[in-house]
């Protein structure tokens, strides 16, 4: 009985509030089928390890002085345009809703794409910074995903410890790696023996993802491979 009310109430709230795409309006979903054809995508040939678009014939201008621990990190887009817009409302606008079709185009891109992983593990938040959101954008998407592949959720043993200054603040990848180093830590041993796809919305420096995947190489994970949404390539 219950699936059936839960059905009913949502056929009567997209009656009151009919989903409209955040860029062009149009009525029906939240990133309608034109606007998701012309996203930025990144497109192969990409750098074996940090993912960003590279010409075979040129070295990736991202990894030469980045010594990580991250098996390697991709994404499907680009962080720009429609994009950008979806990261901030799910993220600062509190539309939490967005985070079951962006998952859909993360699972899209993996099943192309796939990465091996017998657990997917969102990036955490600091406590200061769940308290002041109210939720983790990186857990959204990582149980819609999770809904998507069959792939079991982890979210119980990779803890920010130490609060940080928000990556988009800081100048260079030197910096945010530094800014990142030691703040993260495995408070259990649910990733021994596991190969771990880490998720997060938006990957810039890649800092953030490699310091998560030291605390869980320390705790004894096999492989640690990142998948974000979307790459801020500067």
């Amino acid at each position: 009985m219950l699936p059936v009310l839960e059905g009913l109430k949502k056929t009567a709230l997209d009656l009151l509030f009919p989903l409209r795409c955040i860029e062009c309006g149009l009525e029906g979903s939240l990133i309608c089928p034109d606007c998701q054809n012309r996203l930025a995508r990144i497109q192969p040939p990409v750098c074996p390890f940090c993912g960003v678009d590279n010409s075979p014939d040129r070295p990736c201008t991202n990894c030469p002085v980045f010594r990580p621990v991250i098996d390697g990190i991709r994404a499907p887009f680009r962080f720009e345009a429609t994009i950008r817009s979806a990261v901030h409302q799910l993220k600062y606008r509190n539309l939490r809703a967005l985070a079951s079709p962006l998952a859909a185009m993360m699972a899209d891109y993996l099943s192309e794409n796939w990465l091996p992983h017998d657990i997917t593990m969102p990036v955490p938040l600091h406590s200061n910074k769940l308290r002041e959101r109210g939720y983790n954008q990186s857990e959204l998407l990582a149980k819609e995903l999770s809904k998507l592949t069959g792939i079991p959720i982890e979210k119980d043993c990779l803890t920010r410890h130490r609060h940080t200054p928000a990556q988009a603040m800081t100048k260079s990848r030197e910096e945010r790696q530094r800014n990142m180093a030691g703040a993260f830590a495995c408070k259990n041993d649910n990733a021994r023996g596991k190969k771990v796809l880490l998720i997060d919305d938006v990957a810039t420096s890649c800092a953030t993802l490699d310091a998560c995947a030291a605390a869980l190489k320390a705790a004894g994970a096999v492989s640690v491979w990142g998948l974000t949404l979307a790459r801020d390539i500067r």
